[in-house]
């Protein structure tokens, strides 16, 4: 009886056209709110997945993807203590193409819908350095992926500056390795190219859809 209830309540979640994909909540924290929204679309998305194909989905994301992270100072962060000796055509170039690579890993890895959703607590957790929003990829089977965010803003201004992958890997340090390699090998021009090959490779069609739901 108990797992009846449970497969109802989840049927009437992914059915109802007028209600968000998850339960709606009273929550009124600014910086939840905005990352719902930025699921909500990332599911539209994802339902429209092989008629949109890649080039569709990058379209459809790239002005939510924009709106909700701080994609600059993300990259400034990603790069690290370089990033005040780079001169400012080429920070604005890395900007450009860090943003280009962002949106193009979610168009990639978030193809298609089988029964996902995701669920985001409804308070989120004060820090020094902004706010922690918990959030889980619940997938039609096998284990849920724990996907926490890192927001900076005031008031209902609230955007991403670091995702944690299962709840505490992140994103940035592991980029910050990466990027002060190639830095340190080839200076900015080799980093702004690296990361244009890495956005070419997550457009091709044939590449979609790796490792869904994981930055």
């Amino acid at each position: 009886m108990l797992r009846r209830r449970v497969l109802l309540r989840f049927a009437a979640l992914l059915c109802a056209p007028a209600l968000p994909a998850w339960a709606q909540s009273e929550a009124t924290d600014a910086a939840v709110t905005r990352l719902r929204a930025f699921y909500d679309a990332l599911l539209s998305v994802m339902k429209q997945g092989d008629k949109l194909g890649i080039r569709g989905r990058y379209e459809k994301l790239t002005p939510i993807v924009r709106s909700t992270f701080d994609l600059a100072a993300m990259t400034r962060i990603a790069v690290g203590p370089e990033w005040n000796s780079i001169p400012p055509e080429q920070q604005a170039a890395l900007i450009e193409h860090f943003s280009q690579m962002t949106i193009a890993t979610y168009a990639n890895r978030f193809d298609a819908y089988s029964g996902e959703r995701f669920e985001v607590e409804p308070v989120a957790e004060a820090r020094n350095t902004g706010r922690i929003v918990r959030t889980r990829l619940i997938p039609s089977s096998g284990e849920p992926v724990t996907l926490n965010y890192l927001m900076r803003g005031s008031g209902d201004a609230w955007s991403v500056v670091d995702v944690y992958l299962t709840g505490t890997i992140s994103e940035l340090a592991t980029r910050r390795s990466e990027f002060g390699a190639i830095l340190r090998s080839g200076g900015p021009t080799a980093l702004i190219e690296s990361l244009r090959q890495q956005t070419e490779k997550l457009m091709r069609p044939s590449a979609a859809g790796p490792q869904r739901g994981t930055r």
